[in-house]
């Protein structure tokens, strides 16, 4: 591939992701107010599955051509890149809310998946009975999410009941309504999928022109590659004042990764996925602890400050540098290396701690 085309490739494929998420977002918007679902739980399942299909397409592509590395390496990388980039932009954009079901529940699920995802790998590979029981997951957790939020979408309809509509125009109303957010939200999908691919294929080109392996492929520019309808989304999403969306599309997409993208790879892959011994005693440790972190992080205030989310942005910038720098084997990686452990990461933990002892402490957490 020449530069030219590598360029028009990575150029093309931003310009369709961008478009692409506009219009998903603006069909998912549509499809919850008249399917009773809230804008959140959409966020959660059907954008950010729709926004993941990219990662189960690589990752299973991968997985049947003989590269578990990479499609290991896009799913952890993905999560890692989802959190730490995907919020820091959108929350440069704009300070975003947390709504309380994301800490209460949907958190806490993206950490016990990303800690039961470390655990089935420990034994060097995530087998085809793992990902069986990762896919279980996946379907049950949809089907609570949709149940739960159509339950209290209908708690709160009849605690306010609005007019009824007009006879058969506004049931014809609300038809041409649902066909038409069906209509962009597949639009918006489609035109996801073919930026993310053109994009990707622009960009795993390039890696190969630099002699990059595949598992720093994986964790860095496939996983940011895949992850492009999801920052597209996010952003857009933001600009809108749909930051519900915005953040449920992350944390959303950070699950069905786990479950679904990482339960179907393994299924489809004759013996299952094997783990490199880099990704488990590294890279899984990190996925993990970003997820936890988000816990912290999303409670004190019930949302993202600019300050944070530059904070996100600066720590996935300095996770790509490492792997950089491990996988050139550079002399500044001692330095590098020194300076995270023994000064950057302490000094995160502490401001995490004192946030929390600042939120447990006021008037507001107590009521």
């Amino acid at each position: 591939m020449s530069h030219w085309m590598l360029a028009a490739s990575l150029l093309g494929g931003l310009m369709v992701l961008t478009l692409g998420a506009d219009r998903l977002v603006a069909g998912a918007s549509r499809l919850a107010v008249l399917a009773g679902i809230s804008p959140l739980v959409v966020g959660l399942t059907v954008v950010a599955y729709g926004t993941s299909t990219p990662e189960l397409v690589i990752s299973v592509k991968a997985g049947l051509g003989g590269n578990p590395d990479l499609a290991l390496g896009n799913v952890v990388g993905s999560n890692v890149f989802n959190v730490l980039f995907i919020l820091g932009v959108a929350g440069l954009v704009a300070p975003l809310a947390v709504a309380r079901q994301l800490v209460r529940l949907e958190v806490p699920i993206m950490i016990g998946a990303s800690l039961a995802v470390w655990a089935l790998a420990l034994d060097g590979a995530v087998g085809r009975w793992d990902g069986l029981l990762l896919a279980v997951g996946i379907a049950a957790y949809t089907t609570w999410s949709i149940w739960r939020s159509r339950r209290e979408e209908a708690d709160r309809r009849a605690a306010t009941p609005a007019p009824p509509e007009a006879g058969p125009a506004g049931g014809q109303g609300r038809g041409r309504e649902l066909l038409s957010g069906l209509l962009w939200v597949g639009a918006g999908l489609v035109l996801l999928v073919v930026g993310a691919r053109l994009f990707v294929d622009g960009s795993v080109a390039l890696a190969r022109l630099l002699g990059v392996s595949d598992l720093v492929i994986g964790l860095t520019i496939v996983a940011a590659g895949t992850s492009l309808p999801e920052v597209a989304t996010s952003v857009v999403a933001t600009l809108r004042g749909e930051r519900d969306i915005a953040i449920g599309n992350v944390v959303g997409s950070n699950i069905y990764n786990l479950l679904a993208v990482l339960g179907v790879s393994a299924l489809a892959t004759p013996g299952g996925l094997r783990v490199a011994p880099a990704l488990l005693a590294f890279d899984l440790p990190v996925m993990v602890a970003v997820a936890v972190a988000c816990l912290p992080i999303f409670l004190t205030g019930l949302s993202i400050a600019r300050l944070e989310a530059a904070a996100f942005l600066g720590f996935y910038l300095a996770y790509a540098a490492y792997l950089v720098l491990k996988a050139q084997e550079h002399d500044a990686l001692r330095g590098f290396t020194a300076v995270m452990l023994e000064f950057v990461i302490p000094l995160a933990v502490l401001g995490i701690a004192v946030s929390l002892w600042r939120h447990f402490r006021s008037p507001a957490a107590s009521r």
